[in-house]
């Protein structure tokens, strides 16, 4: 009896595979014959990403970084806010605690949502329809009742990232522009807004400098070993393309 043939071992494909009803042929199309498995400069990756965004509204680009850090260790928390050269191009809805004359300049700055006690009473109820919050220092003893509320969404105002202060003008137009906050998850991974895949390729590529340029100077001082462990982009639909680290500020 003849021994059964050898099935032949064929080269997988690195274009993602398209599942019936959960992707559409528009993005079949887009992807097809790119290589996903390969690592590319931030200009490229960029280029790459913007020509699998084939959705027919106008897809997020979405940034990842894996930092080598310790999220056990409290001081190796990396988080911070930063202002974005050309914006997140996503309209935000924000929250402005604050009394009187305080509550006019949130106004004039272009908050959408002010209130003191009732805006609290809301809240505590449920009502989060806003994107960010920004607080006065005087109303921070109140905020406490709403802490488990906003907490967990990411919300709660905090000094260090600028949402709590008296010139909450300032504050509510930096939101406005395109402020973006970071901070490592429990993987010690970055997930960031970086733009919109409408924007040019220029203006994607100064956002993602700007966001790694932040990390890098917010590196913890007892961080070991390589920091910057794994970049990579993506458009709301479309698929990761991996980044070179040593390509972003080059």
């Amino acid at each position: 009896m003849a021994a059964p043939k050898k099935k032949e071992k064929t080269e997988k494909s690195t274009t993602p595979k398209i599942a019936k009803g959960n992707r559409s042929v528009r993005y079949a199309k887009a992807t097809v014959g790119k290589d996903f498995a390969k690592v590319y400069s931030l200009k490229e990756a960029v280029a790459l990403v913007k020509s699998c965004a084939s959705a027919k509204f106008d897809e997020s680009v979405d940034v990842a970084v894996n930092l080598g850090i310790d999220v056990k260790q409290t001081d190796q928390n990396v988080r911070g806010v930063i202002s974005l050269p050309n914006g997140t191009g996503k309209k935000v809805t924000i929250a402005v605690f604050a009394r009187d004359k305080k509550a006019d300049e949130a106004k004039k700055a272009g908050a959408q949502i002010i209130g003191a006690e009732d805006l609290i009473e809301k809240v505590a109820k449920g009502e989060v329809n806003f994107d960010k919050c920004i607080a006065t220092p005087d109303m921070m003893p109140l905020l406490g009742k709403v802490a488990k509320v906003l907490g967990p969404k990411g919300l709660m105002p905090n000094p260090k990232l600028g949402s709590v202060s008296d010139d909450v003008a300032t504050a509510v137009k930096n939101a406005l522009a395109g402020q973006v906050e970071y901070r490592a998850d429990k993987a010690g991974v970055i997930h960031a807004m970086v733009g919109k895949a409408s924007f040019a390729e220029d203006s994607l590529v100064q956002n993602v400098q700007t966001l790694i340029d932040a990390l890098n100077k917010a590196k913890p001082s007892n961080s070991k070993g390589v920091y910057l462990k794994k970049v990579s982009l993506s458009s709301t639909m479309g698929p990761s393309v991996k980044v070179v680290p040593g390509s972003i500020n080059s």
